[in-house]
């Protein structure tokens, strides 16, 4: 717990956890596509799969990056407050509003408010000190992930047990988040940011016990060019610290910075990983629903999509949390290890297609969100372990942009009625095949990686005695963990 002394840290901390809470307690978001295709709303399917939902993925692909750098400008705040407002318009819209042009808009709200997000999880670092980063950001991820957890169980129980109508849960997720739009406002105003008001010279990223164990097996490549504070980049912080930055410079700073760190093989092969992979996770979990509802009718059957939201959350952050006790050195096995489980994903996606048994589909969706929490929060691990706290907002921002933009790409062509607006059948096939050419990249990947390992340690061998004993312990210790 955090002392009497640290009541500047509770307080804001406290607030961050009750609006992440209350805005992540959503009762009806498990039924939204029985809500849109049932007799509240009355919309059909190819209006809801090929018209409706595409627009949240353009919807947030565009707004990130303004967003990104409001936030910034803003000093997160204001982006917070944004956000709040952008949920309860997203749920009144829901509950008041008819047909499929104001249903499109709401999806942009959604996408608005989702994009927002960014706010949220880097708040907490503009007005705590560094010690505290690892404590208050456990506190907020985790909060999010429980009220996500609660809001799907008590819509199931709602459903299931007091026998309530979609449209009362529409009602309950509208009061949750208007509970949610108090918080924001009663938050500090940071005096700090990332970017454009920074202090004097960037500080280091405080590491977690696990980052640093993680760090000592990354290869040398991964570490040295990019933990340290470069001449350049301590420059430019004391410019930003002695007048506010302007955007051409704060943009110049992120290119320099981006060119910089992918430059790094490990980081990109992860990065990589994190943008294929969540492009996919995204549309998986976004027209689950319409699968569910294709197979097992709401208006025929009682549906459990809250008791499978709630029980694949939980058991998300339950393999999150396995990841620092896995005994698997990610720096060696990393790219094999992506290649099994991206196939476990496509078996996953293949069963939820072709079975066309609902428990069956449920099943396979909880171990599908299981095994992709898993594997990004590894990666979320490997990529921040190398990275300072200025670079660390950027690899991740350029991460998601670049799973919407790929994302964008496949709805417009799959799913979009402008493009091939195929069946959600058909869309998932395709998802399937989709992880699995990334289980095959991988596999390539990991295969190349450990030939050139051998080839390494083969010629450090045939050296003399003197290069050997010199060299040896890099590769004996890059193979021991």
């Amino acid at each position: 717990m955090l002392c009497e002394s640290n009541m500047p840290v509770v307080y804001p901390t406290l607030l961050l956890c009750v609006y992440g809470f209350f805005s992540n307690l959503r009762p009806s978001e498990p039924f939204l596509t029985a809500y849109l295709m049932g007799p509240d709303k009355n919309l059909t399917e190819t209006q809801v799969v090929n018209e409706i939902y595409p627009i949240w993925t353009y919807s947030y692909l565009v707004l990130l990056f303004p967003i990104f750098l409001a936030t910034d400008y803003l000093c997160y705040k204001p982006v917070l407050v944004l956000q709040a407002t952008s949920l309860v318009v997203t749920y009144v819209m829901l509950l008041k509003v008819q047909g499929l042009l104001a249903m499109q808009l709401l999806e942009f709200f959604f996408g608005l408010a989702t994009a927002s997000e960014v706010a949220y999880y880097s708040y907490i670092y503009s007005v705590v000190e560094p010690a505290h980063y690892q404590r208050v950001t456990g506190y907020c991820r985790s909060i999010t992930l429980f009220g996500s957890a609660a809001g799907s169980l008590t819509g199931q129980l709602l459903l299931s047990v007091a026998k309530v109508q979609l449209l009362h849960l529409v009602i309950i997720t509208l009061a949750s988040a208007s509970v949610a739009f108090v918080a924001p406002w009663l938050l500090p105003m940071p005096k700090r940011s990332l970017f454009f008001h920074s202090p004097g010279v960037a500080k280091e990223r405080p590491q977690s016990n696990s980052t640093a164990l993680l760090e000592k097996t990354e290869d040398s490549e991964s570490k040295v060019p990019l933990k340290t504070q470069d001449a350049s980049l301590i420059s430019r912080s004391a410019e930003a610290g002695s007048h506010r930055s302007g955007l051409v410079d704060v943009l110049r700073m992120l290119f320099s910075d981006f060119l910089q760190c992918y430059r790094c093989r490990p980081l990109l092969a992860w990065s990589v990983w994190w943008a294929l992979a969540t492009c996919g996770y995204f549309q998986v979990i976004n027209y689950a629903q319409a699968l569910w509802e294709n197979v097992r009718p709401s208006h025929d059957y009682e549906i459990y999509n809250g008791y499978v939201e709630t029980l694949s959350t939980l058991l998300g952050a339950l393999a999150a949390l396995l990841v620092g006790y896995l005994p698997v050195c990610w720096s060696l096995w990393g790219e094999l290890a992506l290649c099994i489980l991206s196939l476990l994903m496509a078996v996953c996606v293949f069963v939820m297609d072709t079975l066309r048994n609902i428990w069956l589909c449920y099943s396979s969706y909880v171990l599908f969100r299981a095994t992709y929490m898993l594997l990004i929060t590894v990666a979320t691990y490997q990529i921040a372990a190398s990275l300072n706290m200025q670079r660390y907002a950027l690899v991740f921002g350029v991460n998601t942009f670049m799973a919407l933009l790929l994302q964008s790409l496949l709805t417009v062509v799959v799913v979009d009625s402008a493009g091939l607006g195929l069946d959600v059948f058909t869309q998932f096939f395709i998802y399937g095949g989709y992880f699995a050419a990334i289980s095959l990249v991988f596999l390539l990947a990991g295969l190349c990686k450990m030939a050139s390992r051998r080839r390494s340690k083969q010629e450090v061998l045939a050296s003399s005695p003197e290069e050997t004993e010199s060299d040896s312990p890099p590769v004996s210790a890059a193979s021991s963990c």
